[in-house]
């Protein structure tokens, strides 16, 4: 039985110790971006009894135990924090989805005076650090009312510029022969949107979707700024009471990290298949 020779796309042949080094340096960067994460889960499945400081470091718990992940519920109202984290994410992906597909078509499809100037525009909003403009955030929102409420921590970054200009580079990837027959059938500019463009660009609004979320979701600075009651805590600022109450106590830390990072892990699960996507973006299907 012989073994056929391992070849790249160009149908040439890849030699044994190239093969060899690319798996090892692709276990390497595993291990850099999983391996914390594998090692978090693990310290918040330790018992009291076990030393997380231990060398050589233990990885595998020696008697796995839920008890750090119930004791962060009795030490703090987690799953408050997370049904508020839950609300802001899901509308900063709706409104983000929404604002840069509308944004981003009307940049890239339409044609009218001062479209390259706003294009520029939302460049330029996307090199301004945040920290360069948090105090005038939190100016306009003391100013609508919207202090210490969930609607000023979603409503600075409802629309992202970067995600405007995501959508828009997806939009100018597709023919304009389509939009032009359909122009000629007699659909207006909606129906072009919605019927043609949009399904053509799920890959994108699905990376935007992912980015809004995890955006809202890790968003700490922001939220300690605006956010006075404790009721309207999200995620982020919640857990930081495991920190200065049982800094010692790293399993609940670690408990609090895996609980946090959750619903990262699902939302990429479920929409991965469409975060690949685009490298065939705005083809021509049929």
């Amino acid at each position: 039985m012989s073994i056929l020779p391992l070849t790249d796309a160009d149908g040439r042949r890849i030699p044994v110790w190239q093969l060899l080094s690319r798996y090892l340096l692709l276990l390497v960067v595993l291990a850099l971006t999983v391996g914390p994460f594998l090692w978090q889960l693990s310290t918040s499945l330790k018992g009291p009894g076990e030393d997380i400081f231990s060398s050589p470091p233990k990885f595998f718990p020696g008697h796995p135990t839920l008890d750090n992940y119930t004791r962060v519920a009795e030490t703090i109202p987690v799953w408050d924090y997370a049904l508020n984290s839950v609300k802001v994410a899901t509308a900063n992906v709706v409104t983000n989805c929404v604002g840069s597909a509308l944004a981003g078509y009307a940049l890239a499809r339409m044609r009218y005076r001062g479209r390259r100037a706003a294009t520029l525009a939302f460049i330029l909003a996307m090199l301004v650090p945040v920290e360069g403009i948090i105090i005038a955030q939190f100016t306009t929102m003391r100013e609508l009312g919207l202090n210490n409420t969930l609607i000023g921590v979603l409503l600075p970054g409802s629309v992202a510029a970067m995600n405007v200009l995501l959508m828009r580079n997806a939009f100018l990837n597709l023919p304009h022969e389509v939009e032009e027959a359909a122009f000629v059938d007699g659909a207006n500019v909606w129906q072009r949107f919605f019927w043609i463009a949009l399904p053509s660009v799920r890959g994108t609004l699905a990376v935007v979707a992912i980015f809004a979320f995890m955006g809202a979701w890790d968003d700490f600075l922001w939220p300690l700024i605006v956010l006075s009651d404790p009721a309207n805590f999200t995620l982020t600022i919640g857990l930081n009471y495991l920190h200065g109450t049982f800094a010692n106590d790293e399993r609940l830390v670690a408990a609090g990290t895996i609980i946090a990072v959750l619903p990262l892990i699902v939302l990429f699960a479920c929409l991965q298949r469409f975060f690949f996507r685009g490298v065939g973006e705005g083809a021509v299907k049929g």
